[in-house]
């Protein structure tokens, strides 16, 4: 097996990042998504996204990048919380592995080391939102032993989606 590598992602990896979120995002919810909310998430609209995070001056944000070789296989961003549902929890924002490297171990690596981050940050805890019918993030969270918190409807820019909410408090068990 290659090399894995887990690490900070700067403003140099915008395209790869939004090439890697296109193609994994479009398999996740190519049966959830509305048609035109499907096309209009392309990879300019995800470039654009993608640099405007890895370019702000927020020290509670962060975006992780995981590679298997010179190849990007999971993506993870995490900060401050984005809805009230959250509280003052930090917020798991983005978590993404690639189909073919599922069940290694990196998504659980992945959100240990954004959970970490936001400990260091000074949250008491982590959240996630998880579109409703997302069946394997719904799994793979209550495996981890995620406690389900409530629902909310995602603001986005042009998807309001339904959302399951995740929470690990009091130590960050994953």
């Amino acid at each position: 097996m290659e090399k894995v590598t887990i690490r900070q992602a700067t403003p140099a990896d915008a395209d790869a990042i939004a090439q890697f979120h296109v193609r994994v995002w479009r398999q996740t919810y190519r049966d959830l998504a509305p048609p035109e909310v499907y096309a209009a998430l392309d990879e300019n609209r995800r470039r654009s996204t993608w640099r405007e995070k890895l370019t702000a001056e927020d020290p509670d944000q962060i975006v992780f990048l995981v590679e298997l070789g010179e190849r990007p296989v999971a993506i993870g961003a995490a900060g401050a919380p984005s809805a009230a549902i959250f509280g003052d929890l930090g917020e798991i924002r983005n978590l993404y592995v690639d189909p073919d490297v599922k069940r290694q171990g990196l998504g659980r690596l992945l959100l240990s080391r954004l959970a970490l981050h936001l400990r260091e940050r000074g949250f008491p805890g982590v959240g996630v939102g998880v579109v409703d019918g997302n069946e394997a993030a719904i799994a793979f969270y209550d495996a981890l032993g995620g406690q389900r918190a409530g629902e909310y409807m995602d603001a986005g820019p042009i998807w309001r989606s339904r959302n399951i909410v995740f929470v690990w408090e009091n130590g960050f068990v994953l």
